[in-house]
């Protein structure tokens, strides 16, 4: 079950990992899942980026980029879903190749009933 927050939800792990936050940057992120839900994929950079070797995986920057925490996010049908909150990289790689790891794998699960639904309408 994904949490909704207006245009954008969080994968439940996801939303476990903002909480974990220090309450500045989780106040950062809430402004920067703003900026999202109100620009959705029109939110340009420094606000987001595309995550490099993670095809269709983009990066939330709040704090246009300052902050050392980034949402890992891919819009899914016309929701824009955060499926992980990591490091950002330059601040800790290993731990950004992790939050990305997991951005995937929780997007996957919530993609294959999608592609299931399609391929039966065949």
């Amino acid at each position: 079950m994904l949490y909704f927050a207006r245009g954008c939800a969080f994968h439940p792990e996801a939303e476990e990992e903002l909480a974990r936050l220090p309450d500045g940057e989780k106040l950062a992120m809430h402004h920067a899942v703003e900026k999202l839900e109100a620009l959705g994929p029109r939110l340009p950079y420094p606000h987001q980026s595309g995550v490099k070797g993670a095809e269709g995986l983009r990066e939330l920057r709040p704090r246009a980029g300052r902050s050392p925490w980034r949402a890992l996010y891919r819009q899914v049908g016309g929701v824009m879903v955060v499926a992980a909150i990591g490091p950002e990289a330059k601040v800790n790689q290993r731990g950004f190749a992790a939050a990305v790891k997991r951005a995937r794998a929780r997007l996957a699960e919530l993609e294959e009933p999608r592609r299931r639904q399609k391929g039966a309408r065949g």
